[in-house]
């Protein structure tokens, strides 16, 4: 069944030196259960897009979209008000950041119940008691006495597994987590993501997983979303994105991951910077950068290319007549 259904969503921020194009056309659905992730540089629209669903952009955001409809709900006709009561209730989200995320002022306890009492209309009791049902369920020790603690008190990964319970305290049916490992070292990343996975399996949550590392993507998602200047240039399954991409940046991307095989290769990035988007370019955003850019890249949007059921691409080498070309890197 589908949970979140979104189409040509667009975000532009206004302000003094014109007007940036944070997203722009974006489109995107997830069903329930799913795991969908959403991959690309840094400034390329993953978490604004995930941001305006949310309405938590500031006052000189402007955010349209043809279609946001949320388990039959169209989120573009609700109210501050109205709205609030499906954010944090219905839709729980993990930030970059637990450091500025969390209030530095108001203990563990304080913040977690506070939902509770919000949405549940829980009892200060009742409240306390699903707190620390649910920071048993992240693996919190002692979880009595991190309840009276300051998120200062706390260690890095012990505040993300914090957000990640502030995210199910209300039980929602869709967990936005935007790069739930930013910062955290290796072996505490590896328990983040592997908590992710437990509490979507027993809670049967909807995800959407925000990351630049396709190394995650790889072992936590069913679908990915390939985003590049605002725009999503790919989209299809785990081993269409892996074993069969078909868009430039796409392969720019999986040719600077590590390989664990012993053979010794030269990473290849991408050169160039992403484009800017106050005055993004009329055509493909990646015609800067590509190496098999031609005439026609820089004067129009390329059309969304339908590849499979499941597949698709932005690009005009998928036109008919255009050049072949084929990636080397072929997995299959």
């Amino acid at each position: 069944m589908r949970l979140l259904d979104i189409e040509n969503l667009q975000t532009t921020f206004d302000i003094h030196v014109g007007k940036v194009q944070a997203v722009r056309g974006v489109d995107l659905h997830v069903d329930e259960g799913e795991t969908v992730g959403i991959v690309g540089e840094s400034g390329c629209g993953k978490s604004v897009s995930m941001l305006s669903v949310l309405h938590l952009l500031p006052d000189y955001a402007r955010i349209s979209a043809d279609k946001m409809v949320f388990d039959g709900t169209d989120l573009t006709q609700l109210t501050p008000a109205m709205f609030r009561k499906i954010s944090g209730d219905q839709i729980g989200m993990i930030f970059q950041d637990p450091m500025t995320s969390l209030n530095p002022l108001f203990t563990i306890g304080q913040q977690l119940t506070e939902p509770l009492r919000i949405h549940k209309h829980m009892s200060r009791e009742q409240a306390r008691a699903t707190v620390l049902e649910k920071l048993r369920l992240v693996e919190i020790p002692d979880p009595e006495s991190r309840m009276k603690q300051y998120p200062h008190e706390l260690s890095g990964g012990m505040r993300q597994r914090i957000m990640i319970a502030m995210a199910i305290m209300c039980n929602p049916r869709l967990i936005i987590a935007d790069e739930p490992t930013t910062a955290l070292d290796v072996t505490i990343q590896a328990q983040i993501l592997d908590l992710l996975a437990s509490l979507q399996e027993k809670l049967g949550t909807a995800v959407i997983l925000i990351t630049h590392d396709l190394g995650v993507i790889a072992g936590m998602c069913s679908r990915v979303l390939v985003m590049y200047g605002g725009v999503v240039v790919e989209e299809g399954t785990v081993r269409d994105i892996f074993y069969r991409p078909r868009h430039p940046y796409t392969w720019g991307l999986l040719r600077s991951i590590p390989q664990k095989s012993g053979e010794r290769k030269k990473l290849v990035p991408i050169p160039g910077s992403p484009p800017d988007l106050i005055a993004p370019p009329p055509g493909c955003p990646f015609v800067a950068r590509c190496p098999y850019a031609m005439n026609i890249c820089n004067s129009a949007m390329p059309a969304m290319h339908t590849l499979s059921d499941t597949h698709c691409a932005r690009c005009y080498l998928l036109d008919e007549g255009a050049p072949s070309v084929t990636w080397e890197g072929n997995r299959e």
